[in-house]
């Protein structure tokens, strides 16, 4: 009878996943195989895996799927790396810590990234009226051209998504920090165990739930990046900060090749699928190995 409550609760979200989820996706594997203009798909002619081959093929959508890669897993590494220290440091008592985990939390993360990539555009412009080229020339250094240089523009890209999210996943592991038994760190104090020592041996086992939830969330966000680089170099210089969920827009929508842009979806949506659940499984690997 509980099982059958259970069911009775999930079928309106199952119902919303077939809609907004299965259906489209489903639609856009028929689409792939063809050559459909997203105009009449009656006149469509069914061209089996050429939409795929020409993805291949195609150095810009090759370009945005390595950008994609590159970006998704540069700031995951980076924002856990620096967020979770950061959370333990906001964790300990000292003057003016909700101050500063409101500053982290609010100035941070709740800006849009799109109004930020228009903001630091200007921040990081390679003329010299930008604002960091403006220090730079009070120093005597030359203006450095962030945006118009393909590696600076993706260190730009990078650097501000960091930036932008490291405060946001701090409050996430700071509230997993706040659950854990303070018996713990008063044993260890007790046993002479450093301050690395607890964080190494209690810390970070009990933080392994959290850092699953905060890499996934990374995962799936860089994955799918599009107003931060579209707003802050419209995918260039050329292609560097080319994304795929830009090629996808630009490639079906823009020039109507509804075709290779389905296939292009329905293969970052499997990719996307196989590199979370391989997370999935790398995160419990952890999570046995250190409980």
């Amino acid at each position: 009878m509980e099982n059958l409550t259970s069911v009775k609760f999930l079928l309106p979200l199952l119902a919303v996943y077939i809609v907004i989820i299965l259906i489209p996706f489903l639609q856009s594997i028929v689409f792939s195989l063809t050559d459909y203009d997203g105009y009449d798909f009656a006149n469509a002619t069914f061209v089996g895996a050429a939409n795929y081959a020409a993805i291949f093929s195609d150095k810009t959508l090759l370009a945005g799927l390595g950008f994609t890669l590159l970006y998704t897993i540069a700031t995951t590494v980076l924002i856990t790396a620096i967020a979770l220290p950061l959370a333990v440091t906001l964790n300990r008592k000292f003057f003016g810590r909700n101050f500063a985990r409101s500053l982290f939390f609010f100035f941070f993360s709740v800006p849009s990234m799109a109004v930020l990539g228009l903001v630091w555009q200007y921040i990081f412009s390679p003329l010299g009226t930008g604002a960091v080229n403006t220090l730079l020339g009070r120093l005597g250094v030359s203006p450095v051209p962030w945006l118009s240089d393909p590696a600076l523009a993706k260190f730009c890209v990078i650097f501000i998504a960091v930036w932008a999210q490291v405060g946001w996943h701090a409050t996430l592991y700071l509230a997993y920090l706040q659950a854990i038994p303070a018996d713990l760190y008063e044993q260890a104090s007790v046993d002479g165990a450093t301050r690395g020592q607890q964080f190494v041996h209690i810390t970070l086992p009990q933080m392994v739930p959290a850092m699953g939830v905060s890499i996934f969330m990374l995962l799936t966000g860089g994955l799918k990046v599009y107003d931060l680089p579209f707003t802050l170099t419209n995918g260039g210089p050329g292609n560097a900060t080319y994304t795929v969920t830009q090629s996808i827009i630009v490639t079906g929508i823009g020039s109507g090749r509804y075709g290779v842009g389905s296939a292009l979806g329905v293969m970052f949506f499997l990719c996307c699928v196989i590199l979370v659940a391989l997370q999935q499984v790398v995160t419990s690997l952890i999570e046995k190995r250190l409980s």
